[in-house]
């Protein structure tokens, strides 16, 4: 059976009919962002190197922290290294693009797309920036997978990830704002 969801698309513009693949063999941008980060990531758990301010490398924590908690304990979820982040619905991808659109990002068009994929939805509230403290990134990855309770006390903001076979089926805005 397909599920159908809704993209806010940053990277480039889409077309109708284009289709990706995410996998195991097959990774998103957030991999190939954080795929330097590896040797540093255990460096700083060994603590030969210091955590200071940079975003990359904590982002590198968290997200290999995520991918740790879910490949143990929550296999059937898709790996955010490896999947397409989407929203239920048109309202939920609106919220995205405003955000989006706060950050000064680029964007191009919201699309529908289709999948047969794996599918997990979350609260991004519960995105944590990581830490030089191993157990504590696994216990808020453990949270995150979970849809434990947001730190913030916020109403959630819902982020969903696919994977397997996705296509295009239709272009729902377009040019909805370029940088």
């Amino acid at each position: 059976m397909k599920n159908i969801f809704y993209h806010v698309v940053t990277e480039k513009p889409m077309e109708i009919n284009q289709e990706m693949i995410f996998d195991e063999l097959r990774h998103n941008f957030i991999y190939k962002k954080i795929d330097k980060y590896r040797g540093k990531v255990k460096r700083v758990y060994e603590k030969k190197l210091k955590l200071t301010d940079d975003e990359e490398l904590k982002k590198a924590l968290r997200e290999y922290a995520l991918e740790e908690v879910r490949e143990k304990e929550f296999p059937n979820y898709p790996s955010r290294l490896a999947s397409l982040h989407v929203s239920r619905t048109l309202d939920e991808a609106m919220v995205w693009y405003d955000l989006y659109i706060s950050q000064g990002k680029k964007t191009y068009q919201i699309v529908k797309i289709e999948t047969d994929g794996k599918v997990f939805t979350g609260d991004a509230w519960n995105v944590f920036d990581g830490t030089d403290n191993k157990e504590e990134n696994l216990s808020l990855a453990r949270n995150y997978w979970t849809n434990g309770k947001n730190s913030v006390n916020e109403e959630p903001i819902y982020e969903t990830l696919v994977d397997g076979k996705i296509k295009v089926i239709e272009i729902v805005k377009e040019n909805l704002r370029l940088m």
